[in-house]
C-alpha cells in the first residue's frame, strides 16, 4: 500500500506541471479570443462575435451582462493574468524547480477561489442569463481539474492537512469524483435547456 501511494505520488509530481501548462494554454487562448471580442463589443455595440452559435451558447448575450465583469473588470482579464501565471508555474515545475510549501498553499487559494467563481459563473449563466458563452465555458471546465490535481496534489504532499481516511478516498477516487462532478454540470445544462435541445431532435 505504501509503495502503491508513493508511486501515484511521483506520477502525479510528473504530471501536475503538463496540467499546468496545457489547461494554461488553453485558458490563455480563451481568454484572449474574449477579451479581443470584448473589445470589438465595445467599439461596436452592432459587432457579432465568431462564438454566437444559437440561442444557448452565445459570448454576445453574456458579455453584455453585470457577470461578466468583477469589480468593473472584465473578467476575461484576470484570465489572462491567471493562466499566463499558471502557464509559468507549470513551466517552472518541468524544469525541476522547487516550489516552497508557502507558495503551494498559495496555489491552492487561487485555485480554490477560481473553481468557486466558475460554479458562481455556472450558475449565473445557467439560471440568470439563459445562455452559456462557449469560450466561457471552455474556461470552466478546465478550471476544475486544475483545482482538483492542484488540491490532490497538496494534500499528498502534506502541506495541507486533512484525515488520513479522506485524503485516501480522495486520492483512491480522484478519476471518478472528476468524472461525476462533469456529468453533473452536463445534466444541469441538458435538463435546464432540454425545451431547446428537443427542438433539435
Amino acid at each position: 500500500m505504501a509503495a502503491a501511494n508513493k508511486q501515484r505520488q511521483i506520477t502525479l509530481a510528473r504530471a501536475l506541471p503538463y496540467i499546468f501548462i496545457i489547461a494554461g494554454v488553453v485558458g490563455l487562448i480563451a481568454s484572449s479570443v474574449l477579451t479581443y471580442d470584448k473589445i470589438q463589443v465595445l467599439k461596436n455595440p452592432g459587432y457579432d462575435p465568431a462564438c454566437n452559435i444559437n440561442p444557448i451558447f452565445s459570448c454576445g448575450s453574456v458579455m453584455e451582462k453585470e457577470q461578466a465583469s468583477l469589480l468593473g473588470v472584465p473578467n476575461t482579464l484576470f484570465g489572462l493574468v491567471a493562466f499566463t501565471a499558471l502557464i509559468t508555474l507549470g513551466l517552472l515545475l518541468a524544469s525541476g524547480a522547487k516550489i516552497q510549501k508557502r507558495l503551494w498553499q498559495l496555489v491552492q487559494i487561487s485555485a480554490t477561489g477560481g473553481v468557486v467563481f466558475m460554479h458562481y459563473l455556472f450558475f449565473q449563466a445557467v439560471y440568470r442569463i439563459n445562455a452559456i458563452c462557449p469560450w466561457c465555458f471552455v474556461v470552466w471546465m478546465i478550471t476544475i481539474p486544475i483545482f482538483w490535481y492542484t488540491t490532490l496534489y497538496v494534500l499528498r504532499e502534506g502541506h495541507i492537512k486533512v484525515s488520513k481516511k479522506l485524503d485516501s478516498f480522495l486520492q483512491d477516487n480522484h478519476a471518478s469524483i472528476l468524472l461525476i462532478w462533469y456529468a453533473v454540470i452536463f445534466g444541469i445544462l441538458l435538463e435546464h435547456f432540454w425545451y431547446y435541445w428537443e427542438t433539435l431532435i
